[in-house]
């Protein structure tokens, strides 16, 4: 139900129920916990690759048809989809295909980036129903992409198409079909080449920062800063040498 597959430095998680739109019950939210788990416990592992099986659809959130099998994993500290109540200390990229709708919808937005083909479609479908967000939906989209547009996806349940996704930050790049898992996985790579200490806590700052007041967060910054002083200095040096001149090494 879920394939873990290292590919150089990233761990490719996929969820492989295609014939329910890579829906999740219960035994494959069990096993997205395990994968998660497998990718902390890897050090080589530095960037979690998050995929759907085939190119129809990422997720179409929790199972329905299996729903009873949801139920328990409701007060479970990781949350009822696999892990979308934990924070990952290293990087993740969702690979989106077709639907990515309700509970899968909050798992892309777990991820730090998301890269999409122009058949993803994003939005929080379970609004007919009066189901509710319970797998981090209401608290990363508007770290994502502003509250205001935030409250329109969440009250609204609207599908948003892969072109506007992009143009509201949602989507981080648009590839061509069927080519969203490897390209997320060459920015794995470019990502897993950087000094990881300094990213790391880089990437520290902004989610831990997201929620404080601007001092407290320039504080953060600043402790978090200082604490890499040594790195620094001796990446100003190389550059000084010659390495790394005009932009050379940097994007993904």
């Amino acid at each position: 139900m879920v394939l873990y597959d290292r590919r150089g430095a990233a761990a490719l998680v996929t969820i492989d129920r295609p014939e329910r739109r890579n829906a999740i019950d219960g035994p494959t939210a069990e096993a997205l916990h395990e994968a998660f788990r497998r990718f902390l416990a890897d050090d080589d592992a530095r960037v979690l690759v998050l995929t759907g099986a085939g190119e129809e659809a990422f997720c179409a959130g929790a199972d329905l048809k299996a729903i009873d099998t949801l139920g328990p994993r409701l007060a479970l500290p990781e949350g009822p989809l696999g892990f979308s109540r934990l924070a990952s200390p290293k990087p993740s990229i969702a690979a989106v295909s077709g639907w990515c709708v309700a509970g899968g919808f909050e798992v892309a937005l777990w991820c730090d980036l998301r890269v999409a083909t122009p058949t993803a479609r994003f939005g929080f479908t379970e609004r007919r129903f009066g189901v509710p967000l319970i797998d981090g939906g209401t608290q990363r989209l508007p770290r994502i992409v502003g509250s205001g547009r935030a409250l329109d996806l969440v009250l609204s349940g609207r599908v948003v198409e892969v072109e506007e996704a992009e143009r509201i930050g949602l989507v981080t790049e648009v590839v061509a079909p069927g080519e969203h898992v490897e390209r997320a996985l060459a920015m794995a790579e470019r990502l897993a080449a950087f000094p990881q200490d300094t990213m790391l806590s880089d990437r520290r700052a902004v989610l831990e920062g997201a929620g404080l007041p601007l001092p407290e967060g320039l504080a953060l910054e600043a402790t978090l800063g200082r604490a890499r002083r040594g790195i620094a200095v001796a990446g100003a040096e190389r550059f000084a040498g010659g390495e790394g001149r005009h932009g050379a090494g940097t994007g993904i």
